[in-house]
């Protein structure tokens, strides 16, 4: 008896994350033929179940993996999370490699910030507050769908970024010490291409319309992100001189799972940082 007692108040919070939040399921973000590919990538939609008729901002996020794993429906938690808080929340999958390059990884968070654009207001999402957000790989994939221009995001359009211990800032640094190799299916998500390496970067994107960042790192994360993030921050902070980076004494993925406790600091934190780009 006493041990359900105990299970019934762990679940609670989980209990009111579901009374409180509503999940999408698999939505499709792709358009004309390439949506109704069975192995096309979708994403869900967390909301607020409590309805308002003020229209929530909209934060979208991309799951990491090391661009060769990861899937959307381990963030659910997170999802409702924020969802709870009055953020409407995104979570895609994407097309991972080998079957996909950095570059249609990168096509396809683009077509999401755009179906968001289009349709979130049926979610009674605001489409003029839309936030990216994304751990490790997906950082890397949200920073340059709206940084480099070619995948067609207009920066001005993004009220913000924000990089949970993002890896791939800058892959052409990276890659020049570390060529790509079969190892992690790092040829085929990066090609063995110098001048590709560069376009993968968003550091190399950074200019006046580049949204405003709110960066973590983790101390304890590999060497790799913290030294692309050291290096993002200084092109950064010449745009956006009160830049700041969130450090926080955790490991990689650690950075990630501190948004699947509801009491976490990092809620306040991002709601702080969304109300501050309010116009």
């Amino acid at each position: 008896m006493r041990f359900t007692f105990y299970i019934f108040i762990l679940a609670m919070p989980f209990l009111f994350l579901n009374c409180s939040s509503k999940k999408n399921s698999n939505v499709s973000y792709l358009e004309n033929s390439a949506k109704d590919s069975p192995n096309a990538p979708k994403m869900n939609v967390f909301t607020a179940r409590k309805s308002t008729t003020k229209q929530a901002p909209v934060l979208i996020f991309i799951h990491g993996g090391n661009w060769n794993s990861g899937r959307k429906g381990t963030y659910d938690l997170l999802g409702r999370n924020f969802a709870s808080e009055g953020i409407v929340t995104v979570i895609p999958d994407y097309t991972l490699s080998p079957d996909a390059s950095y570059d249609v990884m990168t096509k396809q968070i683009a077509a999401v910030i755009k179906w968001v654009q289009k349709n979130i207001s049926e979610y009674n999402g605001d489409p003029n507050q839309i936030f990216i957000t994304g751990h490790s790989a997906g950082g890397h994939l949200g920073a340059l769908a709206v940084m480099n221009t070619k995948y067609g995001i207009d920066p001005k359009t993004i009220s913000g970024i924000i990089l949970n211990d993002a890896a791939g800032l800058d892959m052409k640094n990276y890659l020049e010490g570390n060529p790509p190799t079969v190892k992690d299916d790092y040829l085929a998500t990066w090609t063995s291409d110098p001048v590709k390496w560069k376009d993968a970067s968003p550091i190399y994107f950074l200019n006046k319309n580049t949204p405003p960042f709110l960066i973590y790192v983790g101390d304890k994360t590999y060497n790799s992100i913290k030294v692309a993030n050291s290096r993002f921050l200084n092109a950064l902070k010449p745009f956006q001189p009160e830049v700041q980076t969130i450090r926080l004494n955790k490991r990689h993925v650690p950075m990630v799972l501190q948004y699947f406790n509801p009491w976490s600091d990092r809620f306040d934190e991002t709601i702080s940082f969304i109300n501050a780009q309010k116009k």
